[in-house]
């Protein structure tokens, strides 16, 4: 990790972390791609537009904590950019140009100058997320792609059961998906969710997953499998079985993105 991160060590003077909120479903996710339209893209364009290009001609990169996927929201995502070497604005001035210059649909919440060391992805120690579900016949309009609309039954004990399975340290390969990039073998699939908080308000459920890291889709398939379970097509003991045996085929149960927050990225005191 500390090899990883000396690659990035900034040639600027000043380093700026962002902490940015969006509405995901505008984007094909964080991560920039062919084609565009994704968050990352929107937010170095802005930075190019105020800043300006590099005196080398290179594409201006904004380095975030992490991927979040298509139709997936932030709150409180964390990036990190070195402003161009020419640029004389301060914290306060790029975090109103910023505003100015982003989609509505993205929002930095806070500019702040950090050390020139700091790395949004490698610095990271942990990420909180929310999965929201509304259980009732109908979904308000005002919650349309904000989260998981389900009708029938679905027993609050059972998924707090099934959250109590997935807290600890396990290997999470059955609850997960792999990029294009990515084989079976490629990465460590062991991750530790330090807890699992489900709040009720009403036909409203929120669930708080914190943990050390998230794999890609992960909590959505965690979100997916506890749903199976509470609405008792599954039982706890398959999900126990998964975890202590990843080496079974996966089962592919999936949440929709709408009801997916990353709240907070967490990071040393």
């Amino acid at each position: 990790m500390h090899k990883l991160k000396a690659k990035f060590k900034a040639t600027h003077p000043m380093r700026l972390k962002l902490t940015l909120a969006y509405d995901g479903r505008p984007f094909a996710g964080w991560q920039s791609q062919r084609g565009g339209a994704t968050v990352q893209d929107a937010v170095e364009s802005a930075v190019a537009v105020i800043g300006g290009p590099p005196p080398d001609g290179r594409i201006l990169r904004v380095h975030a904590s992490g991927r979040t996927d298509t139709g997936v929201h932030a709150l409180g995502q964390v990036a990190h950019f070195d402003p161009p070497a020419t640029t004389r604005l301060g914290e306060a001035e790029w975090h109103r140009a910023l505003n100015a210059v982003l989609p509505a649909t993205i929002r930095v919440m806070r500019c702040e100058a950090v050390a020139p060391d700091f790395h949004a992805r490698f610095d990271a120690t942990g990420k909180i997320y929310r999965y929201r579900l509304w259980h009732a016949e109908v979904l308000p309009p005002l919650e349309y792609g904000l989260a998981w609309h389900l009708h029938g039954c679905l027993s609050e004990s059972r998924l707090r059961e099934s959250a109590r399975l997935f807290e600890g340290c396990h290997d999470f390969s059955a609850f997960c998906a792999n990029r294009g990039e990515e084989n079976e073998t490629s990465i460590n699939k062991v991750r530790t969710i330090r807890k699992i908080t489900l709040q009720p308000q009403g036909e409203l459920i929120s669930l708080t997953f914190e943990g050390d890291g998230f794999l890609y889709k992960m909590v959505r398939m965690i979100v997916g499998a506890m749903v199976r379970v509470a609405r008792g097509h599954e039982t706890p003991e398959r999900l126990a079985d998964l975890l202590a045996r990843p080496t079974q085929k996966k089962p592919g149960w999936q949440a929709p993105p709408d009801g997916l927050s990353l709240l907070q990225v967490l990071y040393p005191a």
